[in-house]
């Protein structure tokens, strides 16, 4: 299967009228603003790689994290420096961090190693360019492909969101981790699953 590098989300959860996914989208943050908020003072500049529209980076900014955001589709970056002119966006692909020649106190990857053909070099290349933190989040399965079922979507791949061609339990999410990662802190948010990696 060929990954989706086209960036952005296939559905804007995070503008969505149904209260049901609203309240989904609110325990997100929620759960990430744990997990963050007690580490924010050693973090003093932070990436959003893969952020598409911006939505994460805007929560993170409002949080008073300084943060930047990057995508590898301009399209999409585009798009993000409209919807949040305060946020600093930049066209940047997650496989060559190291390229750009900078590090940052946290790095995130917010629903995207699962659309990519090699998750694990861009592990490792998230690794590279933290000095402190990695956040991760992808989508808890199999309950993410349930949950498409019962919504009557892309029912014929049994629930499965196109461009997803990574799937991830709790228990296979924490071993995928600890190849790079021997700390982490591992949250349940309903349909997605989090972690924040300690860099040595």
């Amino acid at each position: 299967m060929v990954a989706n590098l086209d960036g952005g989300n296939l559905y804007n959860k995070y503008e969505s009228k149904n209260p049901f996914v609203k309240l989904l989208i609110k325990n997100y943050f929620n759960n990430l603003s744990k997990l963050l908020i007690p580490v924010k003072d050693e973090i003093s500049s932070s990436l959003d790689i893969g952020c598409g529209e911006g939505y994460v980076s805007q929560y993170m900014k409002n949080l008073g994290f300084d943060i930047e955001g990057a995508d590898i589709s301009k399209d999409i970056i585009d798009i993000a420096k409209y919807l949040h002119p305060d946020v600093p966006f930049d066209v940047k692909s997650i496989y060559n961090l190291v390229y750009y020649n900078k590090r940052y106190d946290l790095v995130m990857a917010v629903e995207v190693l699962e659309h990519l053909n090699n998750p694990e070099q861009a592990l490792k290349e998230l690794k590279k360019v933290s000095n402190k933190y990695v956040f991760i989040s992808v989508p808890n399965e199999p309950l993410f492909r349930i949950c498409n079922m019962l919504r009557f979507k892309y029912v014929y791949d049994f629930g499965n969101t196109p461009g997803h061609i990574n799937h991830w339990t709790k228990r296979s999410f924490k071993l995928f981790l600890s190849n790079d990662f021997d700390k982490m802190t591992l949250k349940t948010s309903t349909l997605w699953l989090t972690a924040l990696c300690e860099v040595y």
